[in-house]
């Protein structure tokens, strides 16, 4: 295989690494069982016209087992802050309290098991998503090597193959990294 080919697939292994860590830190964010700074992580905040992480505009802590804060720098952010822990589909319903959003860890009830399932699920097809998307990429890429005849036919399809297992491995690992939350979800 030419280098170059080499070269792709080391760039849509580690594209396909980016998407499995993204889906690992969305996984961090749906902790069932304590309050953990890691469950406000995948929040994103409207703040000065563009949508920044939690932790740009103020300081996660963990007073108590139940219990979240955030400590907004900016006083005028702090509904913001409120409404995006809200809208992110967490299942929490935060209070603000002068600059600091408090939000309470439910107890873990059937419904909230099914909900944190259910937006596990949605990380995971996400993330299929981006790591297909890269296995069209790494596709386009070789036919168009091949319509400026800088590789064969013969090439074009063992790298289509190349590509395919390595975009089934990661779509495991995928299902893998579900079926574990999932399991976790359950025991809590």
């Amino acid at each position: 295989m030419p280098a170059d080919l080499n070269a792709l697939k080391e760039d849509l292994t580690r594209r396909m690494d980016g998407a499995l860590e993204t889906l690992r830190r969305d996984f961090g964010g749906l902790r069932a069982g304590r309050a953990s700074p890691g469950l406000l992580e995948p929040v994103r905040v409207e703040a000065y016209g563009n949508e920044v992480p939690i932790t740009q505009v103020g300081t996660i802590g963990v007073p108590e087992p139940r219990m979240l804060t955030v400590q907004v720098w900016d006083r005028t952010l702090v509904g913001a802050v409120e409404r995006a822990i809200r809208d992110a589909g967490l299942g929490l319903n935060p209070g603000a309290d002068g600059q600091i959003v408090r939000v309470p860890i439910p107890q873990l009830t059937a419904e909230r098991r099914t909900e944190l399932a259910r937006a596990a699920g949605k990380y995971a097809e996400a993330c299929r998503v981006s790591v297909r998307g890269v296995r069209r990429d790494g596709m386009d890429q070789t036919k168009n090597a091949e319509k400026k005849h800088e590789i064969s036919e013969d090439d074009v399809k063992d790298w289509s193959d190349q590509v395919q297992k390595l975009t089934d491995g990661y779509i495991k690992r995928v299902d893998e990294s579900l079926a574990d939350k999932e399991r976790e979800i359950k025991q809590v």
